[in-house]
């Protein structure tokens, strides 16, 4: 296997697009957060820090609020020690072991599958820590993961193995297609 790995799970989101808090939709036996959360502790990480006022999962409250993922990932980026992290977003429940894995595998400091920023591997140290915390700092579309992803000279995955895999929600429409996929 990859070894050692943590994982990020991004639940701090408005929602506005969907119109309800994403993370506390129902999936399975409890919601999208429980859900994922489950997920990535069950593929390996050895540690989730979720990002978000999630109190039930210790989450982390964004200090700086709609700030976006990269604002809540350059807020985390003190708390990530050194090594391997998958970023994830809380509304991707089909995630795949096999996709986790493909990730994982690669040796890159950053990867994800194309024409998606997320998931992505993310291997922290402090020059990575700098580069998130530089990005993050900035404004509008400065700050963003494409900017994080270019910076790092990210490696991109072919998107047509994991088409499933990737599938989120942002609008209710989403959503009914994600639930008839489950």
């Amino acid at each position: 296997m990859t070894g050692s790995w943590c994982a990020v799970l991004l639940a701090g989101g408005r929602s506005s697009r969907m119109g309800t808090d994403k993370a506390m939709l129902p999936w399975g036996d409890g919601t999208l957060l429980t859900h994922m959360h489950d997920v990535l502790r069950a593929t390996g990480a050895d540690r989730v820090i979720v990002s978000g006022d999630r109190p039930a999962v210790d989450g982390v409250p964004d200090v700086l609020p709609d700030t976006g993922p990269m604002g809540a990932l350059a807020q985390l980026a003190p708390r990530l020690e050194d090594g391997t992290w998958l970023i994830v977003p809380v509304d991707m429940p089909l995630l795949s072991q096999v996709l986790i894995d493909a990730l994982l595998a690669t040796r890159t400091t950053c990867a994800c599958v194309e024409d998606h920023m997320l998931p992505m591997v993310l291997r922290i140290n402090d020059g990575v820590r700098a580069v998130m915390s530089d990005i993050g700092s900035r404004s509008g579309r400065e700050r963003s993961l494409r900017a994080l992803q270019q910076s790092l000279r990210v490696e991109h995955l072919p998107a047509a193995p994991w088409q499933r895999a990737l599938r989120n929600c942002n609008t209710p429409d989403d959503w009914a297609t994600l639930q008839t996929l489950a």
